[in-house]
């Protein structure tokens, strides 16, 4: 029986026009009943999250910004903190690297250093809360839990090179055009572990719905888990099942099927 239900956002949950179906909404109700476990988890930033689930966001928890920052009715349930000398290293390697811009994530807003007009207006689609400032290395007063590093040309033939032998991090092609570092003992897996344990629900009860290599160690904690039908060809590899594609309803699909047992 299926008492928890993770999925990730962007290519699974949203369609390529970044929206859902309304359908959702009764869905979540009749999941809500059951008392099954709603769980969003997104490289996006926790308060972009939280508007997108504004009817419900104190009933269901968010595993934002990769697994580095968890929370339930805005209270903090896990986190993982970069050092300086870590923020420091990778802003020095992302500005070297051409055609990237790079996105600080902290837990009170994102930051950006870039004037770049095709740059930003990717920002905006993730990062609800966030500040133009003129360097980086300045920022003091909140605690950075990633760091996104955007190419319009492509992160894994173009930013992934510069970074696949670090090892002091977590570093993850979260995203055609995105790439994110965060703490060691940061993705979604580790997060989803974290909650698995404190709700008392296990491998055998979790269905779990991805399409990224940012949700490659998450998908291997459930059961049911699931890669859309346009997933990336790794992340497909270790997945249980396949469901239809995020432009299908593919999540609403599997919900309707297995959990909420509707007829097909």
């Amino acid at each position: 029986m299926v008492k928890l239900v993770v999925t990730d956002m962007d290519g699974t949950f949203l369609n390529d026009k970044k929206e859902f179906s309304g359908e959702f909404w009764d869905i979540y109700s009749e999941m809500e009943e059951k008392g099954i476990k709603f769980v969003v988890a997104s490289g996006r930033q926790y308060q972009n999250l939280r508007k997108n689930f504004d009817r419900i966001k104190e009933k269901i928890i968010f595993i934002a910004e990769n697994g580095s920052y968890v929370i339930k009715n805005e209270k903090e349930i896990y986190s993982r903190v970069l050092s300086e000398e870590t923020i420091k290293k990778y802003i020095e390697i992302g500005r070297k690297i051409p055609s990237t811009n790079i996105v600080l994530c902290g837990k009170k807003s994102a930051y950006i250093e870039s004037e770049d007009s095709e740059f930003k207006k990717e920002v905006e689609k993730y990062y609800e809360e966030k500040q133009y400032v003129d360097n980086l290395l300045d920022i003091k007063d909140d605690e950075i839990i990633k760091i996104a590093f955007c190419d319009l040309t492509g992160t894994e033939e173009n930013v992934y090179p510069y970074l696949k032998n670090e090892v002091d991090c977590q570093v993850v092609v979260s995203g055609d055009i995105w790439l994110d570092v965060s703490h060691l003992e940061s993705n979604k897996g580790i997060a989803l572990e974290v909650l698995q344990k404190k709700l008392g629900i296990d491998y055998e009860e979790t269905m779990i719905f991805g399409d990224y290599l940012n949700d490659y160690e998450m998908l291997k904690k459930g059961r049911y888990s699931f890669a859309m039908e346009n997933a990336h060809e790794e992340v497909k590899k270790i997945s249980n099942f396949i469901a239809k594609s995020n432009n299908e309803n593919g999540v609403l699909e599997e919900l309707k099927r297995i959990v909420l047992n509707y007829p097909q």
